[in-house]
């Protein structure tokens, strides 16, 4: 009698466990299911980016440098190489590799410019737009300054505002797995916490559910047999 009342109750908690089980699961399966459709190189629009051409190393030029530096890079910015600093503050420079000097923060026109040699895809620019650091789109969520080039097929590609790098190439496939990723870890709104209290919860509440469905189904299976 002991074991039917204990029986009895684990049937009692696997139902109500499993209503606040359900939402958790179908998030998670669905959200699984729909990040396999499509293979990751096609969610990250690989084929999308224009590999930069190489630059003859014996005519550069090093930058005029007015301020001491903690690192300084050589990139590839459209068909031009130019030389990126990084001050103890953290502040980043651009000087031209053809004359050393420098150079300021990218307008619009080169912006626009930058996108669409950096765009390997058929679509048109349609658009640019500037976010501020402190201010950065959902899908970059790296605090640079950035322009964002909007393009017919819905790629958005970000230009750094200070360096002139791309610093992402975003495709609508990428906003939506993005978007499943952020259901699949229980944060839809920053999309990067996958260590959280809600996750743990409802984890935990799907781990007891199924333990308690698999004990009912040694204990019906026992009384199904003759």
């Amino acid at each position: 009698m002991a074991k039917r009342t204990l029986m009895q109750k684990f049937t009692r908690w696997h139902i109500w466990l499993g209503w606040a089980a359900a939402v958790p699961l179908v998030l998670w399966t669905l959200s699984g299911v729909f990040m396999t459709l499509r293979p990751i190189e096609d969610v990250r629009g690989e084929d999308l980016r224009r590999t930069p051409a190489p630059f003859a190393s014996q005519v550069l030029v090093p930058p005029h440098l007015t301020a001491p530096v903690i690192k300084l890079t050589l990139v590839q910015e459209g068909q031009r190489a130019v030389w990126v600093s990084t001050g103890a503050d953290k502040v980043q420079r651009r000087y031209s590799a053809d004359s050393g000097a420098a150079l300021g923060p990218v307008e619009v026109m080169e912006a626009r410019a930058l996108a669409e040699a950096a765009f390997a895809g058929p679509a048109k620019l349609t658009a640019i737009k500037r976010f501020a650091a402190d201010q950065p789109p959902l899908d970059l969520r790296r605090p640079r300054p950035s322009w964002q080039g909007t393009f017919a097929d819905g790629t958005h590609l970000y230009i750094d505002a200070d360096t002139g790098e791309v610093l992402a190439l975003r495709t609508k496939w990428w906003r939506a797995y993005d978007l499943m990723w952020g259901l699949h870890i229980m944060d839809p709104e920053g999309r990067e916490d996958t260590s959280h209290w809600l996750l743990w919860l409802l984890g935990s509440i799907a781990l007891i559910t199924s333990l308690f469905g698999t004990t009912l189904l040694f204990r019906r299976r026992r009384r199904a047999r003759p």
